[in-house]
C-alpha cells in the first residue's frame, strides 16, 4: 500500500524566462522601453519569490508528513519515503509530494497477529498532523482487515467450545444413573392382585384387612370372633388358613 500526497506549485513563467514587452513606436524613446522592462522584471521577481516561499513550505510539509508515516510504520515500511520533486524559479528542487510503502497484508493462519498488524497500519496511516484522503483510505482498509480477523477468532473459539459441550452431554446420563442408584430412588412396576401388593422379590405383602373364608370360620365359636380376647389356638388356625389362600392368589397371578 502506498501512502502519498502531491501538489504542484507553478509559476506563471518557465524557469529562466522573463516576460518583457517592448514598445516600438515612431518617435518612441529608449527611456520608456527601459522603464517598462524594469517594471516587468520587478513583477516577475516578486512572483518568483512567492512561488519559492510556497515551494519551501510545501517541501517542509511533505517531508514531515512522510516522516510521520515512516516512524509510525516501523518494520511495516517496505519502501520510502520517496518524493516527487519540482524545480523552483531559483533552480532548486522542492518536494511537492511523497509516498511511503507499507505492508498491509494479513498474517496467514494467525488472526490475533492480523488484528495487531492492522492496528499498526491504522496508526501509521493517521500519524501525520493532517492525514490526506489516501491516508484515510488506507486506515479504512486496515479497519476492515481487523474486523475480518476478529470474526475468524470468534469462529475458532466457538468451534473449540462445541467439543467440550458435547462431551459434557455424553457423560450426563451416566452421572444421573449413578446418582439415582446411590439414592435408591428407583420406581418399579406396581403389581396389584385382589388388593395385594407384590414386591420385587416375589413375596406377597399380607394385607392388613383379610376376611377369612367360610371354611376357616367353621368350628370357631361365635363368641371368639366378637371378643378381643381371642384364644391362641383360634388365632393360629385363622392365620394358617389366611396364608394358604394368599399364596394361591400369588401363584395364580403368575400362571
Amino acid at each position: 500500500m502506498i501512502i502519498n500526497s502531491s501538489q504542484n506549485i507553478q509559476s506563471n513563467n518557465p524557469l529562466g524566462s522573463i516576460g518583457t514587452r517592448r514598445v516600438n513606436t515612431a518617435g518612441g524613446s529608449t527611456a520608456n522601453a527601459s522603464t517598462e522592462d524594469k517594471k516587468t522584471v520587478e513583477a516577475q521577481t516578486q512572483q518568483d519569490s512567492s512561488v519559492i516561499r510556497q515551494l519551501r513550505a510545501r517541501d517542509r510539509e511533505v517531508r514531515s508528513h512522510e516522516a510521520a508515516h515512516a516512524a509510525a510504520g516501523g518494520s511495516l515500511v517496505r519502501g520510502g519515503p520517496s518524493f516527487t520533486l519540482q524545480q523552483g524559479p531559483d533552480g532548486r528542487s522542492y518536494a511537492i509530494g511523497g509516498e511511503v510503502q507499507l505492508d498491509v497484508s494479513a498474517v496467514s493462519g494467525d488472526p490475533q497477529a492480523t488484528v495487531a498488524k492492522a492496528q499498526r497500519v491504522q496508526a501509521a496511516a493517521l500519524a501525520p498532523a493532517q492525514p490526506s484522503a489516501q491516508d484515510f483510505k488506507v486506515a479504512g482498509s486496515a479497519s476492515q482487515m481487523a474486523a475480518r480477523a476478529r470474526v475468524e477468532i470468534a469462529v475458532e473459539r466457538r468451534e473449540e467450545a462445541q467439543p467440550a459441550e458435547g462431551a459434557k452431554e455424553e457423560t450426563s446420563p451416566a452421572v444421573e444413573t449413578e446418582q439415582a442408584g446411590a439414592t435408591g430412588q428407583f420406581t418399579g412396576p406396581s403389581n396389584e392382585v385382589s388388593g395385594e401388593n407384590v414386591a420385587a422379590t416375589g413375596r406377597v405383602n399380607r394385607p392388613t384387612d383379610i376376611t377369612p373364608s367360610s371354611d376357616a370360620l367353621q368350628g370357631i365359636p361365635e363368641t371368639i370372633l366378637k371378643s378381643n380376647d381371642v384364644p391362641a389356638a383360634a388365632i393360629s388356625s385363622f392365620i394358617a388358613t389366611a396364608q394358604s389362600e394368599v399364596q394361591s392368589i400369588q401363584f395364580s397371578q403368575f400362571a
